[in-house]
C-alpha cells in the first residue's frame, strides 16, 4: 500500500528530503486508489501546507509534538506497555515480524515506532497490511485523539491510517474517555518528571529524606498518561488508568 509508505514518511522527523520531493509525494497522492477522493484531497492538502512552512519551523513543531512526553509519543507499545517488562517481549516479537519479511534494521529507531511499523505494512499484501492497522488501531485513535487535543494537523494522518484499516474506531470514540487527563507536555509537567526521576536517584543511593518522599508522592502518577487495552472488538477503545 503505498498510501502507507506516503504517511510513514509525513510521520517521520521533517528533513530537506522531504522539501525536495514533496511534489512526488503529491503526484503518488493523486495516483493512489487506496483512499477515496476527498481523503485523497486532504491528505494532498496537509502535503501542501506542512511544506509550505519553513523546514526549521516545522522541526520544532514536531519535537514539540512527539518528543515531549508520552502522551503522543510515536513508540507504539508505550500506549499498551509502558515500562513493564512486557514490552521487551513484545519489541523482539516484531523484530521477528519484520527479519521474516526480509527487513534488517540499522540502530536508529526502535522497532515499534510508528513510521517503521508502517513502512513494514507497506511491504505486505494488501490484506495483510490492514489487518495490522487493525492491530493498532485503538492506539491510532488514541494519538488522533490526543493530537486532535493540540491542535494539531497532524491529527489527520493518523486519522486516515484508521480510514484505510477499515475499523469503526475514531478520534471521537476515546475524546470523552481523556476528558480528565492531565496534559503531560505542559512546562510543569515536564519540570514534575525530571524532579521524581531524581528523587528516585536520590531514594536508590539511600539518601532520601521524610520531605523528598512526600514531594514524590505528590507528583506521582501525575503526568503518566492512559493505557489502552488493545481490543478492537469492543465497542469503543478501552482507556485504562494511568499506571503508577
Amino acid at each position: 500500500m503505498k498510501t502507507l509508505q506516503i504517511i510513514a514518511r509525513l510521520l517521520d522527523y521533517p528533513d530537506d528530503a522531504l522539501w525536495a520531493h514533496r511534489d512526488e509525494l503529491l503526484a503518488l497522492v493523486a495516483e493512489t486508489s487506496e483512499l477515496d477522493q476527498v481523503s485523497a484531497n486532504r491528505l494532498a492538502e496537509f502535503i501542501r501546507q506542512f511544506c509550505a512552512a519553513e523546514l526549521l519551523d516545522r522541526q520544532a513543531e514536531y519535537c514539540s509534538l512527539f518528543d515531549r512526553g508520552r502522551a503522543t509519543s510515536l513508540l507504539l507499545f508505550e500506549h499498551v506497555h509502558g515500562e513493564s517488562r512486557d514490552r521487551g517481549q513484545a519489541m523482539v516479537d516484531l523484530l521477528d515480524q519484520y527479519r521474516a519479511a526480509g527487513l534488517v534494521l540499522d540502530c536508529k529507531e526502535l522497532p515499534d515506532y510508528l513510521p517503521l511499523y508502517l513502512e513494514y505494512l507497506a511491504t505486505l499484501t494488501e490484506v495483510e497490511a490492514k489487518a495490522g492497522l487493525v492491530d493498532i488501531a485503538p492506539i491510532l485513535a488514541l494519538l488522533a485523539a490526543r493530537i486532535k487535543q493540540r491542535d494539531s494537523h497532524f491529527a489527520l494522518l493518523l486519522e486516515l491510517l484508521l480510514t484505510l484499516s477499515g475499523v469503526e474506531i475514531t478520534a471521537e470514540d476515546v475524546t470523552e474517555k481523556l476528558r480528565n487527563e492531565s496534559r503531560d507536555d505542559t512546562p510543569q509537567a515536564l519540570d514534575a518528571v525530571w524532579e521524581e526521576e531524581q528523587i528516585k536517584f536520590l531514594g536508590e543511593q539511600g539518601c532520601i529524606s521524610d520531605e523528598e518522599k512526600a514531594h514524590s508522592q505528590r507528583f506521582a502518577g501525575a503526568v503518566a498518561p492512559q493505557y489502552i487495552n488493545l481490543d478492537v472488538n469492543s465497542d469503543a477503545v478501552n482507556v485504562g488508568e494511568s499506571r503508577p
